[in-house]
């Protein structure tokens, strides 16, 4: 094996490039047969309208160990986050639980969470790790036992044995399976997908938010939170 393909940034890289690669196929098939195929998807994809320009980005799939919420709740709400951001641990620790005590309880508001790692391989290290604690239904306990851990004006330092550390504490049964998947490959695609989805949108940093097909950047205040989501209700109803 080529000795840079040995680096984690590198092998990363090529992986995105390869799921890019995949999506720009399906997109020109798409269009190679009339755009019919590309209509397809949008019909199985979007269950409920979104005013804003950006569309409903969520799956809205029943069960799916990424979303809280009802799958047709009038808007949806999808979070591109990354476990280092002092600024996605801000939005995670105050914001978000307003966010889904006044909304999405009341099914309101579907929330969807969607990996977005840049802050190298730790980051992509703390996703892996997340989607091996959904792999034992403990992904939204774990994503927040992650986020209270994190500084307040620094990157969160995620080692392999930080992480195990934290899915101990939030009660991940097979300990031994959690970090196998976490030092392993198993899910680099689904990661590269969420962040291909997001680059498509011409997100860049996190965190991120498309709330109702409206883009919305950075930890904003939570009454800026509430009012894009008020706001955003009230022209779908």
């Amino acid at each position: 094996m080529n000795k840079l393909m040995k680096s984690p940034t590198i092998r990363w890289a090529a992986i995105a490039l390869v799921v890019v690669a995949v999506a720009l196929g399906a997109f020109l098939a798409g269009r190679s047969t009339g755009g019919q195929s590309v209509q397809a998807q949008q019909e199985q994809t979007t269950t409920s309208s979104a005013p804003g320009p950006l569309g409903d980005q969520a799956r809205r799939e029943e069960g799916d160990i990424f979303a809280l919420g009802d799958p047709d709740a009038p808007i949806s709400m999808v979070v591109y986050s990354d476990y280092r951001c002092p600024f996605c641990a801000r939005y995670s620790n105050v914001s978000e639980p307003v966010i889904i005590e006044r909304f999405v309880e009341s099914g309101q508001v579907r929330m969807e969470w969607r990996d977005f790692p840049v802050f190298g391989d730790a980051s992509m290290l703390g996703a892996r790790a997340g989607r091996a604690a959904a792999e034992q239904g403990l992904f939204w306990e774990f994503n927040e036992a992650v986020f209270a851990a994190a500084p307040s004006n620094a990157h969160h330092d995620l080692t392999p044995e930080k992480l195990l550390g934290f899915a101990e504490q939030v009660g991940v049964p097979d300990l031994e399976k959690f970090e196998e998947q976490m030092l392993s490959e198993d899910f680099d695609e689904e990661i590269a997908s969420d962040m291909l989805q997001g680059r498509m949108l011409g997100i860049s940093g996190t965190p991120s938010f498309v709330i109702g097909g409206y883009a919305l950047v950075g930890a904003q205040p939570t009454e800026v939170f509430i009012d894009v989501i008020e706001q955003t209700l009230a022209e779908v109803q």
